[in-house]
């Protein structure tokens, strides 16, 4: 293509500024080291609650909730009556039915849920004649129709060049299988190797590489603790330099974004929320990881305030959210604070994590999100709906810094590095030269 450089997005699900940070120079992340003597490191917010499906929305959206309006990891479904699941755990998939979460997390949540009024960098790219091509990306939606691998899935829109875990490929690679052995790699290696085959044939103008394995094994370790997956996570990335003839070859060829989607803390107490309104009719708790969304179902359920008032004195809440006379309210310990519109009232406190107020309000605004939205306390974790957690190892969702924090790795692209990841897509547009969606110009202002 003529004009600006060609550019590069990897996302390294759930790697924490703290762990990449330390990793550079060492002998485990040469290539990120190499790049990062070239580029810029800094750290960027997240958005609330900051889990996967939430936080991969907002990269492709450049949107909070509010506007993608993906609310959680698993989420009650107003207009259909019943819970979506997307994946919390094997166990939390079966109770809400596996096939339906099958459905809901690989085609589901792009095809239905992902909102209309938002716009993914995908379509916006298309649009204007920029090629663009996607590897495991859950947040897929775009212009071009794919047929899938497998009978049970159908059809999908998604990028010009789009590869999902083996279910969706427009052109053979020779990658090999994606779910051989997740805990050994395989994920991240069928990954590296489409990756690796598009820069090779320079198939794109933008390419999205998501490597999801190192989220996977920190759950298991701890947020810092997964150095051997970090190290696999660099190979990846090494794996596009080396196609492209070498570092400076790849940087001359490509401007690089490498980030995270979200943080991680570690987790050493468990808690299941919904003990807290057993007692309440009409009342349902969707949790997983370390945030929650509490919701009225009837006519018998308590009000939002009384919700979240029934958590004060509970040990594993941190904040709970709820929208009072159309005034978005953060509680935490019997202090409140009130956010209407750019107005606060209250307790300033309540609401001191990182980019805090903007990303309560966008949560609990979105149309999907629950009467109540709950975000866990340090240390805690919320059982999810199959009775799964991390206890001993690292989870995430909170409004909570080690949640929240991101790093981000940027060269080549015009300029400040993005402050949040739902900067990110305007920035790629504009390094395009195409305008942003209104809503993401309107946040800009």
């Amino acid at each position: 293509m003529k004009g600006p450089a060609k550019l590069v997005l990897v996302v390294i699900d759930g790697l924490t500024p703290t762990m990449l940070e330390a990793s550079l120079g060492t002998s485990s992340t040469p290539a990120l080291t190499a790049l990062a003597e070239r580029a810029t490191l800094g750290r960027a917010t997240s958005t609330f609650p900051s889990l996967t499906p939430v936080c991969l929305s907002s990269i492709a959206t450049g949107a909070h909730p509010d506007v993608h309006e993906i609310p959680h990891l698993v989420w009650w479904h107003r207009g259909e009556g019943r819970l979506v699941e997307y994946g919390s755990s094997f166990g939390a998939a079966r109770a809400a039915g596996l096939g339906r979460a099958l459905r809901d997390t690989l085609v589901g949540m792009n095809a239905e849920h992902l909102g209309r009024s938002a716009v993914t960098v995908f379509e916006a790219l298309a649009d204007a004649g920029i090629r663009t091509a996607s590897v495991n990306f859950t947040a897929y939606r775009g212009r071009t129709r794919h047929r899938p691998t497998v009978p049970f899935l159908g059809p999908v829109l998604g990028p010009e060049r789009f590869f999902f875990y083996n279910l969706f490929q427009s052109e053979r690679t020779g990658a090999p299988l994606s779910f051989r052995n997740r805990a050994a790699g395989t994920i991240d290696a069928y990954a590296a190797a489409v990756g690796r085959w598009l820069v090779t044939r320079d198939g794109f103008d933008f390419m999205l590489l998501y490597l999801s394995d190192y989220d996977y094994a920190s759950h298991a370790s701890g947020p810092d603790a997964a150095e051997a997956v970090l190290a696999r996570s660099d190979e990846a990335i090494g794996d596009l330099v080396r196609a492209a003839g070498g570092v400076d070859e790849f940087l001359t060829r490509y401007a690089l974004i490498v980030m995270s989607d979200h943080g991680q803390t570690s987790v050493r107490d468990v808690a299941r929320l919904g003990d807290r309104f057993r007692h309440d009719a009409d009342t349902l708790v969707a949790a997983s990881n370390r945030a929650a969304h509490v919701y009225r179902l009837g006519p018998r359920a308590p009000g939002a305030r009384a919700l979240a008032e029934r958590l004060d004195g509970e040990p594993s809440v941190d904040v709970a959210l709820f929208r009072e006379d159309g005034v978005v309210v953060a509680r935490r310990d019997g202090a409140e604070l009130r956010l209407d519109g750019a107005v606060l009232e209250g307790d300033s406190a309540v609401l001191d994590h990182p980019d805090a107020v903007a990303r309560a309000a966008a949560a609990l605004r979105c149309v999907n999100a629950g009467d109540v939205v709950v975000s866990a306390a340090e240390t805690w974790e919320f059982e999810d709906l199959g009775g799964r957690h991390h206890r001993g190892g690292g989870s995430h969702g909170s409004l909570v810094a080690g949640d929240s924090l991101v790093p981000m790795l940027t060269a080549g692209l015009a300029g400040s590095p993005p402050r949040s990841i739902v900067d990110v897509a305007p920035a790629i547009l504009g390094h395009f030269g195409v305008e942003a969606p209104g809503y993401a110009l309107r946040r800009a202002a």
